[in-house]
């Protein structure tokens, strides 16, 4: 078991030491790992609540492949047994059958030992993890399915660029993704200062570099942008609060900030936020750091819906594609749960 799984994130007088090892089997063209891309296989399970399963759900919506990966959703809150799908009716998932995730993670490796995590893609055959390596997962969305991707889809991992996206996303996983938890999860004074002068730092350095351009990459949209906004849009709401990442708030920083607001206003990215189970997780889960369980009403997210100033740079967004189409009903996160729904959360 994880300390993830348990509940235990905090190590006294220890650095936080996230456990990287995951089932790495692939979907691909050729099935060369036994999984071959097939429309309507596999269902990709998720948490709202989850930034590493946030990228995963923006990414398919990007691409169009709604109708060709099916998604289920685990609810905000869960215990040492893993995520569970109370959110469903009579608290299982409508395709698997399953109340906690853990048991397609033991279809496939029983007693699995390690984090059972979200994202993670499941063969609806046999109801057995495939992979759950999030790090790989949506560079396959974007190279693995493109025969199936909708018409007008952007190409969020060019070949051209892709050791520049690699590099730019190795050092966002281990000093922005992952440095707010560095962060957050210290074990000792000297570890928590540590980590948060790296992440803002780092954070600084994000900040001069989105004064050259609209998206990370340039013009357009790229797999970095999907890898960065998911912590970006969490900042203010758990990271500057609950993980003493406080510095400063993140609407403080222009760049940053107009960064993410427009990519809030993009679809894909902003109407796939909630952020009523982003703070249910944090705030109720992670009893160690919040022992209260008690879930701030603040802070007023208003301000994402003010205009940003990101089209003063060149862009293409899309690139030689076009948007996608409206969120599927069944998809829709709660408005109540949005800055348009309540003036404040």
């Amino acid at each position: 078991m994880s300390s993830e799984e348990s509940g235990s994130y905090v190590h006294e007088g220890e650095a936080f030491d996230r456990d990287m090892r995951y089932i790495d089997t692939r979907i691909t063209r050729d099935a060369r790992d036994g999984y071959g891309v097939e429309p309507g296989r596999y269902r990709l399970i998720v948490a709202r609540a989850c930034p590493w399963a946030h990228r995963a759900v923006i990414s398919r919506r990007l691409l169009g492949l709604e109708d060709v990966i099916s998604m289920g959703i685990a609810g905000p809150v869960h215990d040492w047994r893993s995520w569970s799908f109370d959110l469903d009716p009579g608290g299982r998932d409508p395709v698997l059958g399953i109340e906690r995730l853990r048991e397609a993670y033991f279809r496939r490796v029983p007693d699995y030992p390690r984090g059972i995590t979200v994202p993670a893609m499941v063969d609806t055959r046999d109801g057995a993890v495939v992979t759950n390596d999030f790090q790989q997962m949506t560079l396959d969305f974007a190279t693995e399915w493109t025969a199936f991707q909708r018409e007008g889809a952007p190409d969020l991992y060019p070949a051209g660029r892709r050791e520049e996206i690699d590099e730019l996303n190795r050092w966002m996983l281990h000093h922005v993704n992952n440095g707010v938890y560095r962060t957050g999860f210290a074990g000792s004074q000297a570890e928590y200062e540590k980590a948060y002068r790296d992440l803002w730092e780092s954070l600084d350095v994000l900040e001069e570099r989105l004064g050259r351009s609209r998206y990370l990459m340039g013009p357009s949209i790229t797999e970095a942008d999907v890898r960065l906004f998911p912590t970006l849009i969490r900042f203010d709401v758990v990271y500057f609060a609950h993980f003493k990442a406080n510095r400063q708030p993140l609407f403080t920083l222009p760049n940053l900030w107009n960064y993410t607001k427009d990519l809030f206003a993009t679809p894909g990215f902003g109407d796939t936020v909630d952020f009523q189970q982003i703070k249910e997780h944090y705030y109720v889960v992670q009893t160690d750091v919040n022992p209260t369980r008690i879930v701030p009403l603040g802070p007023d997210l208003s301000g994402l819906l003010e205009p940003h100033d990101r089209d003063r740079f060149e862009s293409a967004t899309w690139g030689a594609g076009t948007a996608p189409g409206p969120v599927a009903a069944a998809e829709r996160v709660d408005p109540a749960h949005t800055p348009w729904g309540a003036a404040s959360l």
